[in-house]
């Protein structure tokens, strides 16, 4: 049962990352034209677009597909991560109002989980700009079977915090990971970035997280 300090409030929140917590989508695209133009292939924004949310190896395979490259998916990926590991290195693009909710949450005693599909060496340099243990459990891409739009990643961290989905709100940016968070049971709070989301039957679009607190999130909660 909660205490008065936590009444009200989310059982945890479950993050996105690219494009939800950082704005490091243009550090992908930039990366896959530099990936087109370094292998001879086509690339278009419209394509990159397209691979937003999306599992890095469905990424891989797509910009094979499409592109034109002769690499594998594997290999894609991690030409990809190369490049922006090197950019988040450089400087990280935090999106307004998200880092001040996280830290605000965690104040709050709130658990909160990473769920990203992005891998684990891409995280790393994030996370080390926030204070240690701000997320208590990190889900990334390289550690799951199925990814989003699966509720696999989502299942997963609630699993983890040791809570039930329908008591999390999960925040995140694309149709592919409120898919996700939406099949697991979680209350998805939709702030869109660089693509348009539907609206779906758990989720709350709001235009910005800046100014929202963990009460409101707690009161965004669809029982």
């Amino acid at each position: 049962m909660a205490d008065d300090a936590t009444a009200g409030l989310p059982a945890a929140l479950l993050w996105d990352m690219d494009g939800t917590l950082v704005d490091t989508e243009p550090y992908w695209i930039e990366t896959e034209f530099a990936l087109a133009d370094r292998y001879g292939g086509t690339w278009s924004r419209a394509q990159a677009l397209d691979l937003v949310g999306n599992d890095l190896l469905t990424s891989g395979r797509y910009i094979r597909e499409h592109m034109g490259i002769d690499l594998t998916p594997e290999r894609i990926v991690e030409e990809l991560l190369d490049g922006v590991v090197a950019r988040v290195e450089q400087a990280v693009p935090w999106v307004p109002g998200a880092r001040e909710l996280v830290l605000e949450a965690r104040a709050a005693g709130i658990a909160c989980a990473l769920v990203t599909m992005s891998y684990e060496r891409f995280v790393a340099p994030i996370l080390a700009h926030l204070p240690p243990e701000t997320f208590r459990v990190i889900v990334t891409g390289d550690k799951v079977e199925l990814g989003k739009p699966h509720p696999e990643p989502y299942l997963t961290a609630a699993a983890a915090l040791g809570v039930a989905p329908g008591d999390c709100v999960a925040i995140e940016d694309s149709n592919t990971g409120a898919k996700s968070a939406e099949a697991a049971g979680c209350t998805v709070l939709v702030v869109e970035n660089h693509v348009p989301v539907l609206p779906g039957p758990r989720r709350v679009l709001r235009p910005t997280l800046e100014g929202l607190s963990p009460g409101d999130l707690g009161a965004l909660l669809l029982r």
